[in-house]
């Protein structure tokens, strides 16, 4: 399934795309899937600062913890 963009550029930009022989639909679509991926990672970074913030600082060391918890347990 697709879907179609579109979008003007000054007639001198396309001239020059054509004379040079750019596939600039394979380009953009290129930029795009990459630009699409950068926002989701930026977004998910946020959320996982923002949940960050929320939980605080974890005093002590979990780990040291966990490991002491689970050799105890044997």
């Amino acid at each position: 399934m697709s879907a179609v963009i579109s979008f003007r550029v000054p007639r001198r930009l396309k001239e020059e795309i054509e004379k040079l022989g750019l596939d600039y639909a394979s380009e953009l679509r290129a930029y795009l899937e990459e630009l699409v991926r950068r926002k989701k990672a930026e977004a998910l970074r946020r959320e996982m600062d923002s949940l960050r913030e929320d939980i605080g600082r974890i005093e002590g060391n979990l780990a040291a913890e966990f490991i002491r918890e689970e050799r105890d347990a044997h």
